[in-house]
């Protein structure tokens, strides 16, 4: 086969210049035409740049906008290259389908669901619709009054949906990672059973049943799987490294009439394994689709050296990898520290101390980041922020969409769309004075009965007990279901049905109120019900200031960022600070006990290092007593404790 990478650089008719825009190893991976290709992408090394062009340069080859996929992890990360294409070449370029793995497999499933028995008005369920079902079918199989032992709720969500993303089956996952929950076995199954039984009859999909049914009908459909292959003949990956099983061999599906399938991704930053992500797929993919060529991405446009060094430093403890250097052309030497606090307290006062001397030298706010572990390492660091009143967003761990109040409004929006959604009546339903589980039950069968969709509530008779709350329900359908109107005016006039109920309930019930004029400025961007449904389950809003909803056209003041390492991947601040460098913190004791677990906590670390371009700081409190061990943690991070002196400054604060 002849050299893909020499003949289609430079052309006369190409409007880019390719050579001049891209380094050597981008512009290799760029112009790579057929076949399968791997791109080992190290951090801030231009991959969403890589892939832009790319997109560029095939729509620029001749190959039409149809004719290519881009699938990646976010909505925002897809759209954003596309416009950065269009930009670069012409509007053909946002032609070209892009999206999450989940997106594009509702897209299919709405079009080609049913040659697996779906319905194309299927309902997209999120996590705690999830534990909601789960919650009902354990009242219906009688297991809601079992002993105090039987798994919870979100503890069988989690087992249900890593069956799928690990590709296992109950039983193998219970003995593996769940020992202690093998007397329950045969009841977990009772439970598993009926819960994918009453999602296929309601209509009902969870976000592994999206991945499930693609697979399905790509395996099992041959003719609608060449249809889609062939249409799809060029296919790009974005942070291949975090991909599942199932995720894998539908993308071998996809490719099954051409094989041209690019995959980009750093194993490095392989930090996923707890939603299914699989760390062998990116170092398998040469194995599954043979002749791949292998081009590493190594020059980094972010960080200065000094950063560098350190994270490669620290990724060389790694086992498995493909082996890469990152270096940097920007100036800078100031080489990271690791400051040992005294205590908790004190960790949180020297980060107030150098934020505020950073502030005053003109780095502004919204250019530092804190990150950390888990969720609850920030908490002191709140409190003294507050009192320090410097305004802060938090990243990670905030569930707009889980929020009691905004699941309140979106159950009446839901059930326009899919009547038969059981969860989403009972949650309107409980709403109402002298309204219970079993009455709740009986009203939405006998909407049922009606054979009538959301009208069916016009003709259900209500008892007395509860007429007025039935009155101002149905009321309310009866205004949704008169005529066509914009999605907002639907939300506006769900919210001045609920705002008396949301008053008698919660006493914050402004705070909440403002959440759900949030949720009405979100409406605006959409012209279908079915789309903003659709978002709000699979990309909802994440970002939270005072514990609300943040959204990036409301924000205007500079705010220091507080997030999780899983959240800040992909995104970088001037300065960061890395909290709570203890062993037994980062990494916590219990993933000490498996090889896998340790290595994916080497990569979290490296992930948070890279985030930083000019300043780094690892901070950690010593001697913290704890209780779960029964032992005082007061060791730097394994990480980092023999990382040499030549690389990270060592100081002490108390």
């Amino acid at each position: 086969m002849k050299d893909q990478t020499t003949c289609l650089r430079t052309h006369p008719d190409f409007r880019i210049n390719y050579e001049q825009a891209l380094n050597p190893s981008q512009l290799e991976a760029v112009t790579f035409m057929d076949g399968p290709l791997l791109v080992i992408a190290g951090a801030g090394s231009g991959k969403t740049r890589t892939l832009t062009y790319r997109v560029a340069h095939l729509v620029e080859r001749g190959v039409p906008p149809g004719a290519v996929l881009l699938l990646t992890f976010t909505r925002k990360a897809a759209q954003g290259m596309l416009r950065r294409a269009a930009a670069l070449l012409d509007n053909r370029c946002e032609n070209i389908a892009g999206g999450t793995f989940h997106s594009f497999a509702n897209a299919l499933l709405r079009r080609y669901g049913s040659h697996t028995g779906l319905a194309a008005n299927f309902t997209i369920l999120d996590r705690s619709d999830t534990e909601s079902l789960i919650g009902l079918l354990k009242k219906d199989l009688g297991f809601s009054l079992k002993n105090r032992s039987f798994p919870k709720n979100r503890t069988l969500a989690n087992i249900f949906s890593k069956t799928i993303n690990k590709a296992s089956s109950v039983q193998d996952l219970l003995y593996n990672d769940y020992p202690h929950l093998m007397p329950e076995l045969d009841d977990i199954m009772a439970i598993y059973s009926a819960y994918n039984g009453h999602k296929l009859q309601h209509g009902c999909l969870d976000f592994d049943d999206l991945l499930v049914y693609l697979h399905r009908l790509l395996q099992d459909v041959p003719d609608i799987r060449r249809r889609i292959s062939s249409t799809s003949r060029y296919i790009m990956v974005d942070e291949y490294q975090d991909t599942n099983p199932i995720q894998a061999e539908i993308l071998e599906l996809l490719s099954d009439a051409h094989r041209n399938i690019m995959v980009v991704g750093d194993d490095s930053q392989s930090i996923y394994a707890f939603r299914g992500a699989n760390f062998k797929n990116i170092m398998d993919f040469p194995k599954i689709f043979p002749g791949t060529r292998i081009i590493r991405l190594e020059e980094n446009y972010r960080s200065v050296q000094p950063i560098l060094n350190l994270a490669n430093h620290t990724i060389e403890m790694a086992t498995e990898k493909y082996t890469k250097t990152l270096f940097s052309r920007k100036p800078g030497d100031k080489k990271p520290e690791l400051v040992s606090a005294a205590g908790e307290r004190s960790q949180s006062k020297y980060i107030i101390e150098k934020i505020l001397r950073l502030s005053a030298k003109g780095i502004p706010l919204s250019q530092i980041a804190v990150l950390f572990r888990a969720g609850f390492h920030s908490f002191d660091l709140e409190v003294e922020l507050a009192r320090n009143r410097i305004p802060f967003i938090k990243m990670g761990g905030f569930k707009f969409v889980e929020s009691a109040h905004i699941k309140d409004v979106l159950a009446h929006l839901r059930v326009l769309s899919n009547p038969y959604d059981r969860i989403s009546w009972h949650r309107i339903l409980l709403q109402l004075d002298k309204i219970g589980p079993k009455t709740a039950d009986k009203i939405y069968r006998d909407i049922l009965n009606q054979n009538e969709g959301c009208a069916g509530l016009l003709k259900v008779k209500a008892r007395s007990a509860h007429s007025s709350g039935m009155d101002s329900l149905q009321a309310l359908f009866a205004q949704l279901l008169s005529m066509p109107r914009p999605l907002v005016e639907m939300g506006e006039a769900v919210l001045a049905y609920y705002l008396p109920i949301l008053k008698a309930k919660h006493d914050d019930h402004p705070k909440r109120t403002r959440d759900i004029e949030q949720l009405l400025a979100i409406m605006e961007k959409y012209d279908t019900l079915d789309a903003f449904l659709s978002d709000m389950a699979l990309e909802p809003p994440s970002a939270s200031v005072d514990n609300s909803l943040s959204v990036s056209e409301t924000s205007g003041e500079s705010r220091l960022t507080l997030s999780t390492i899983h959240s800040a991947k992909g995104l970088e601040w001037h300065t960061v600070f890395i909290i709570w460098v203890l062993d037994g913190r980062f990494p916590p004791l219990h993933s000490m006990k498996k090889h896998e677990e340790l290595e994916e906590e080497l990569r979290l670390m490296y992930v948070a290092m890279t985030r930083a371009q000019e300043l780094l700081y690892l901070t950690l409190p010593m001697q913290i007593y704890d209780r779960s061990a029964g032992k005082i943690l007061n060791r730097p991070s394994r990480f980092v404790e023999l990382i040499p002196d030549t690389i990270l400054t060592r100081r002490y604060y108390y």
